[in-house]
């Protein structure tokens, strides 16, 4: 076995240092976007699963043993239906259109840390480069609407435009929150000035910045009960009514990847990412270097993917439990409830920080 191993060993260390570099950051790519497609198609089965349990009913029992091959069989039903392009439509634009809104949630993971050392760009500037691809999705939303020359779809594009614009505000103004306690644009960074313990996460002190990034998070998402881009009753279902086949079923994997991200960078901003709520117990300190269980008190990405699937909970629970609202309140809440307590909270971490408490506590001037 070992001269097995010497021998791969040694054929990677003959390969030239650039391509063991794109080996290396092409194998990242490869297994985070699987394991992120994986979630995506997981999560349909889990969301119809939870809804069921709350509402008193089964969810899918049939396809596999539980269920489990559902999703499997949603996307084979997806890719072989026929894909209709309406006759008077912008045929490039209704094509790149699904496309403008999944790629953008896939390549953020690029900056997102899922420990202390597996991350596939560790740059500087990974905030702004988070902001800035999350921001992208709504161009897919609009030229979808605007792309199969339909009054419905349109309208919904920019119902759901309008709707994404106005939290993207909210949640960039929380984020200058996290900026402003974390010190760095570093992702990673921002999680290692959480270390410590729960008591030292960014959820305590920025917890109203918390709930607005949440909640905004939910409504950029178009996911109930801000869904009225996709309010059936009033426009039929939205900017991609006249999808269908494999481009309907990336508008649906767009979906449920950016509750996949909203999820993990919630996670990432205000519970400390791959932190242990255990980190500040003197007493379970030893037990960090147990193998196998050492992540329990030393953090990793197992304490990541819980959070995340905490957060993916929510998602499904509010679904389940609140009705829509009116368009002139979901715009009233953005508009005038969440911009002005962020504008205000961050004035409060000026005086935070000018007299030392919280984040920083440790700070010299």
């Amino acid at each position: 076995m070992s001269f097995v191993v010497d021998f791969f060993v040694g054929m990677w260390d003959a390969l030239p240092p650039l391509v063991q570099y794109l080996t290396t950051v092409l194998s990242k790519v490869l297994l985070v976007t699987i394991v992120v497609i994986l979630v995506v198609a997981f999560s349909t089965y889990f969301e119809r699963k939870v809804i069921g349990s709350m509402q008193g009913r089964v969810g899918p029992n049939r396809v596999g043993p539980l269920g489990l091959g559902q999703p499997f069989a949603d996307v084979i039903k997806l890719l072989i239906k026929e894909v209709v392009v309406p006759s008077k439509s912008n045929r490039f634009l209704f094509v790149i259109a699904p496309l403008l809104t999944l790629v953008p949630a896939l390549a953020a993971w690029a900056v997102i840390p899922m420990n202390d050392w597996f991350v596939i760009a560790d740059i500087n500037a990974g905030l702004l480069y988070v902001l800035a691809l999350t921001s992208l999705g709504v161009y897919g939303v609009i030229l979808a609407g605007w792309a199969t020359n339909s009054k419905y779809a349109f309208l919904g594009a920019m119902r759901s435009a309008a709707q994404i614009v106005a939290y993207e505000i909210a949640m960039g103004f929380a984020l200058v929150g996290v900026l402003m306690a974390g010190g760095s644009l570093n992702l990673g960074d921002i999680v290692r000035a959480q270390a410590g313990g729960f008591t030292q996460w960014f959820l305590l002190p920025l917890f109203p910045l918390f709930l607005v990034y949440w909640i905004s998070g939910v409504a950029e998402t178009n996911r109930a009960p801000f869904d009225v881009a996709e309010g059936e009753s009033e426009i039929v279902a939205g900017f991609h009514v006249e999808y269908s086949g494999v481009a309907f079923a990336l508008f649906f994997l767009a979906e449920y990847a950016n509750m996949v991200l909203i999820s993990g960078l919630t996670a990432i901003f205000f519970l400390g990412g791959w932190a242990s709520p255990f980190e500040g117990i003197e007493f379970l300190q030893p037990f960090g270097d147990i193998a196998f269980v050492g992540w329990i008190v030393s953090g990793g990405f197992p304490w990541l993917f819980i959070k995340i699937a905490f957060f993916m909970y929510t998602f499904f629970w509010l679904r389940a439990t609140f009705p829509r609202y009116r368009y002139d309140q979901i715009m009233r809440l953005g508009w005038k409830v969440f911009i002005p307590i962020t504008i205000i909270w961050i004035a409060v971490e000026a005086v935070m920080a000018w007299m030392h408490v919280g984040p920083w506590s440790g700070l010299t001037i």
